[in-house]
């Protein structure tokens, strides 16, 4: 698929899992939750550490360095200390895997 990035086969992302791929020199972190999955920028806008691999809540990943917390729907902040979201990134399923991009200069 033109300008989508693979993240992975349909089934080697159970839910609760995730995966960070490079797409157009960013970090995503795609995450399945509950059998959906949603693509955030794999960044913690306070400190700019790396959110994949943190405590997931619900639809929040909690950054592990100093526990600012973001929606993995939409990058919104929902616990500070960050007080500007990360970027949030289409996802495609199709029958070769899940695919995501960078969208946001298009």
């Amino acid at each position: 698929m033109d300008g989508w990035t693979r993240v992975c086969a349909r089934d080697e992302m159970a839910p609760g899992e995730h995966r960070v791929v490079v797409a157009d020199a960013t970090m995503i972190a795609v995450f399945n939750i509950d059998g959906h999955h949603y693509a955030i920028e794999d960044v913690c806008t306070h400190d700019g550490g790396e959110l994949a691999g943190g405590p997931i809540h619900g639809f929040e990943v909690e950054c592990p360095r100093h526990g600012a917390r973001f929606d993995v729907r939409s990058g919104a902040v929902c616990a500070p200390p960050a007080c500007t979201p990360t970027a949030s990134f289409p996802i495609r399923i199709n029958d070769d895997g899940v695919w995501t991009r960078d969208d946001r200069w298009d």
